[in-house]
């Protein structure tokens, strides 16, 4: 395994993979260093490091000499690379291989960070605000990405927070809905504010926001539309079923006799008795009372700008009202548990068709959930 580790190292220097042959190195170094065994990691360790800090170096010089601001962000994280790489290095020295010092070459780059840092923090800055000029909203979602990385690499650097706040209000798309019913049937009025309560939906969409109520003013990029197509109600049915129950029980005790009808005795003279077990049944009678109801809707979403569809999806609910009750004629000892269980329910009154109409919404809203939570506007 040692040796195929080092080979390992050996092929990522070989590779140009210096950071994985550097980290894989300074594991082995770690646990003990002065093994002999592990005098290869050192070498390879230092190998490494030498051209990694020589090519991220030429790098950084061949990015200053383009000069285009876009490299700012390379720049400073190829300082941050550099500094990083030998801070894991030090805690391990000194190395040595045979009585001799292995050197390792470090540098002080913390003006170059914090120079690097300023410039990629003054330039996004100044993209964000230009991006922030612009009506368009993918411009401003991605300003927001910029300062939201800014804010990061620079906490409170100027008015970061408030210009991301903006970009995040200005970037959102709005959506107002609305319901429409085509069924011809009237649909309960609990349903439909249910539907468009928002607030239970439970929604975490960052750049979208659904507005049942419009607000004055607000320019709303999208509609959606849930359009009830139709509703069904299937009649009231009630069903009987009879099942015969068998089942043999305890009932009690009997003394045994023998051919002349005396009670036999054991050898200590105690009367001799066994349980007594007989044959019961019943006939249970299981009524079943159902009632179903669906909803064929379609969610429609209408870019506003164009007045241009943009998606549909269809959505089918259904909802069973399900009772079952029972009575019994014979030994009630000959049913089973689950018998014993409806024994004990009662006939209910049927849903009323408003009730049957409420409970499928109740699907409805789930599917509707889905989809918006599912759903990313293009």
């Amino acid at each position: 395994m040692a040796c195929n580790t080092k080979k390992q190292v050996a092929i990522a220097v070989n590779s140009g993979n210096y950071d994985g042959a550097i980290n894989t190195a300074l594991e082995k170094l770690r646990k003990n260093k002065d093994k002999k065994r592990n005098y290869e990691y050192v070498i390879m360790l230092q190998d490494a490091y030498n051209k990694v800090v020589n090519r991220d170096l030429e790098a950084i010089e061949h990015l200053k000499k383009d000069a285009n601001p876009e490299t700012f962000k390379k720049i400073y994280e190829l300082y941050i690379d550099l500094n990083a790489r030998q801070n894991a290095i030090k805690p391990i020295l000194p190395l040595t291989v045979n009585g001799k010092d292995i050197p390792f070459s470090f540098n002080d780059y913390s003006d170059n960070i914090i120079d690097s840092k300023t410039q990629l923090a003054d330039y996004i800055y100044e993209k964000g605000l230009n991006l922030l000029e612009s009506e368009n909203k993918q411009d401003i979602k991605q300003a927001h990405t910029e300062l939201s990385y800014l804010e990061r690499l620079s906490p409170n650097y100027e008015n970061t927070k408030e210009l991301i706040t903006e970009a995040h209000q200005r970037g959102k798309d709005y959506i107002l809905v609305s319901i429409h019913n085509d069924t011809q049937q009237v649909i309960p009025q609990r349903l439909e504010a249910d539907l468009l309560n928002f607030e239970t939906y439970g929604l975490n969409k960052f750049w979208s926001e659904y507005h049942a109520n419009q607000i004055p003013n607000l320019n709303y990029d999208y509609a959606m539309n849930l359009n009830l197509k139709q509703i069904e109600i299937a009649p009231e049915r009630i069903n009987q079923r009879e099942f015969l129950r068998e089942k043999e029980v305890s009932d009690g005790w009997e003394y045994e006799k023998d051919r002349k009808g005396n009670v036999v005795k054991d050898s200590l003279g105690n009367d001799i008795k066994h349980e007594k077990v007989i044959k019961v049944s019943a006939r249970l009678y299981e009524t079943i009372q159902t009632k179903s109801s669906q909803i064929i809707a379609e969610v429609v979403y209408i870019n506003n700008q164009s007045n241009q569809l943009v998606d549909t999806f269809t959505i089918d609910s259904g909802f069973v009202f399900e009772h079952v009750f029972a009575k019994y004629k014979g030994d009630k000892r000959a049913l089973n548990n689950e018998d014993t269980k409806l024994l004990n329910n009662r006939r209910l009154p049927f849903p009323s068709n408003e009730q049957m109409v409420y409970d499928t919404g109740e699907d409805l809203k789930l599917q509707l959930k889905d989809i918006i939570n599912a759903y990313t506007i293009r």
